[in-house]
């Protein structure tokens, strides 16, 4: 798997949304009307719980998330090593297991255009993929 994305500029645009642009994010991610969902997650080594703010795309069999600073990132490593996250997009939160990373080409048809025009415009190579997770009242339906 590729690792985080590193250039000087993108170093401090990271820097940058670390530590002041991702805390005021969390103030509006996750709400209706807003772009920025939040990823909740469980530290890998530590067990903390962890909320970073991602965009999130809807797609038909779960979700879609950008990964514009590579697969390297600790929240994705997180998410992989736990196979499962909650993500909270529009007021709602979703249950989400079964985290693959993708490349742009196996993504780009399951993206709205606009979503899919600004991605390339940034240049991001791979994304996430996530199937709902299937809650114990669902699994006995029909049976």
């Amino acid at each position: 798997m590729p690792n985080t994305k590193t250039s000087p500029v993108r170093d401090a645009v990271r820097t940058f949304n670390k530590h002041v642009l991702n805390p005021a994010m969390m103030l509006l991610a996750g709400r209706k009307h807003w772009y920025a969902a939040v990823m909740r997650h469980t530290g890998r080594r530590s067990g903390a719980a962890y909320a970073t703010p991602v965009v999130a795309e809807r797609v038909a069999d779960g979700f879609l998330v950008p990964l514009p600073y590579g697969t390297g990132v600790d929240w994705l490593r997180n998410v992989l090593a736990a196979g499962k996250a909650t993500i909270t997009v529009g007021g709602q939160s979703y249950d989400v297991v079964d985290p693959r990373v993708i490349d742009a080409r196996s993504a780009a048809p399951q993206l709205s255009p606009r979503r899919k025009r600004a991605f390339e415009r940034f240049g991001v190579d791979h994304f996430v993929t996530f199937s709902p997770a299937v809650r114990p009242s669902e699994e006995h339906r029909g049976n």
